[in-house]
């Protein structure tokens, strides 16, 4: 840092140097202020096909939490194995007519708990009401969904870039709602070595892909430590499809 002396100052000068200092003031204020003001849009465009939903589920995310603790007591997270028998670091349970499962035989939809041999818990209204009206917003209309799998996500937990292939049909999108602390969200493309784009994933957020994007690779990267007022520790994924 270079140090100037100033010999002699008048009052016309201390003025001056008075209000420049404050209108630089004003002008960073202002700045804060723009930043502070400028919500994020409520829409984006990931991808052909693909939709992000700012915020989209916030009117309900109290009735969506409830609905994910009564499904979870009457079907308990679970860790399940990979087909190769890796334990998944993703805490899963399901509702709807039909669940998402994984074990050394493979992955697949299975009507009926494994751990319970009973059906799997109705999905709540709340659930296929905010997963139709999101569908039909990205331009999916029509979109009901018999399927929602439950991601219990833990600091250090993360999803592996995958495709979701195991439904009859590919024509249905898939419904993402995210509850609870932040994630970085993965899309990629049809092959597993395309670009990879980020998108962070706030408490609210809803994705919608299908059609082109149908079948693009996406993950979820290492949960980050945190503490959400709803949530605690821990961010849910709620995750829509048509199974059959």
């Amino acid at each position: 840092m270079e140090w100037v002396r100033i010999t002699s100052v008048t009052c016309d000068d201390m003025a001056y140097l008075f209000q420049d200092k404050q209108a630089q003031e004003v002008l960073i204020m202002d700045d804060l202020f723009a930043e502070m003001k400028s919500p994020e849009p409520s829409r984006q465009d990931l991808a052909e096909g693909a939709v992000l939903l700012r915020q989209r589920a916030l009117d309900v995310e109290d009735k969506l939490l409830d609905g994910v603790c009564q499904i979870s007591n009457r079907a308990p997270f679970r860790n399940m194995m990979t087909p190769g028998g890796f334990s998944m670091s993703v805490a899963m349970t399901n509702c709807g007519r039909a669940g998402w499962v994984t074990d050394r035989r493979g992955y697949r939809y299975q009507e009926n708990d494994p751990e319970t041999g009973q059906p799997w818990p109705e999905m709540p209204d709340v659930f296929c009401e905010l997963a139709e009206q999101a569908a039909a917003e990205a331009g999916y209309e029509g979109f009901s969904p018999d399927a929602c799998l439950i991601n219990r996500y833990e600091p250090g937990a993360r999803m592996s870039l995958h495709q979701d292939r195991d439904e009859k049909d590919f024509q249905n999108p898939i419904v993402s709602i995210s509850l609870g602390l932040p994630a970085t969200f993965q899309f990629g493309g049809l092959k597993r070595t395309d670009e990879v784009k980020k998108y962070l994933l706030q408490h609210g957020d809803v994705v919608v892909w299908g059609g082109a994007s149908r079948l693009f690779y996406h993950g979820v990267l290492t949960l980050k430590d945190g503490d959400h007022p709803k949530t605690g520790h821990v961010r849910y994924n709620l995750t829509f499809r048509k199974a059959y």
